[in-house]
């Protein structure tokens, strides 16, 4: 119950919460509104870098979610031609993951990681469609254990100013595994074929434990 009350804060959010907490001292030194106000960033920090533990369904048949959010697209699209797959089809879902979401990345699914693409850009609102073309953004190529590519896409949004990628290229990764982390509001898109879609627009998606598609 304590841990689900207070989870872990992802290591980095350390520095933002020690910021927070040594500004917060001195705003209490100087006035007490701007103390109380200086805690409620405090407490929002914390909340932000939460990360929490998930409980991971562990049947590859399935791809769970990478992502924290609301499914803001359901299509089928051709690949990311970053990667060079702009003449093939694939699903996508894309996750729009808003301030008050867990912004720890996992992924949806085991396998190998074949390649990692980071593209530097823009920072528009990561619901937006030219997010996923002109914002800063992390591609995670993943062969799954049946052969089958899953793109992971983390896409940095309106407030969102970094990218944290905590995988390397040929990691082997167990489903649910974490991979990284976006900074302050963003968006995560999954590329996938041979599933068959199970969510919907609208849904809401917990990382690690909602199931996406199913083989």
């Amino acid at each position: 119950m304590f841990n689900k009350i207070f989870p872990k804060t992802h290591i980095e959010g350390y520095k933002f919460l020690i910021i927070s907490i040594f500004l917060t001292i001195i705003f209490f030194t100087i006035n007490g509104f701007l103390g109380f106000i200086g805690t409620i960033i405090t407490i929002w920090i914390y909340y932000f870098f939460r990360d929490p533990e998930r409980v991971i369904i562990g049947d590859d048949n399935y791809l769970v979610s990478p992502a924290d959010g609301e499914v803001i697209k359901v299509e089928e699209t051709d690949g990311p031609k970053e990667l060079g797959l702009e003449n093939k089809r694939f699903k996508k879902i894309s996750i729009f993951m808003n301030i008050f979401d867990c912004h720890v990345n996992r992924t949806p699914c085991s396998g190998k990681v074949e390649e990692i693409l980071y593209k530097p850009g823009k920072f528009l609102n990561a619901s937006f469609d030219k997010a996923s073309e002109d914002n800063e953004r992390n591609y995670y190529k993943i062969k799954d254990l049946d052969g089958n590519q899953i793109i992971l896409v983390q896409i940095a949004g309106l407030i969102a100013r970094r990218i944290v990628c905590e995988t390397m290229k040929d990691q082997q990764l167990n489903q649910g595994d974490r991979i990284g982390m976006i900074r302050f509001g963003s968006r995560a898109d999954v590329y996938y074929e041979n599933y068959d879609t199970l969510i919907k627009v609208g849904q809401k998606a917990i990382s690690g434990e909602t199931l996406l598609a199913k083989k």
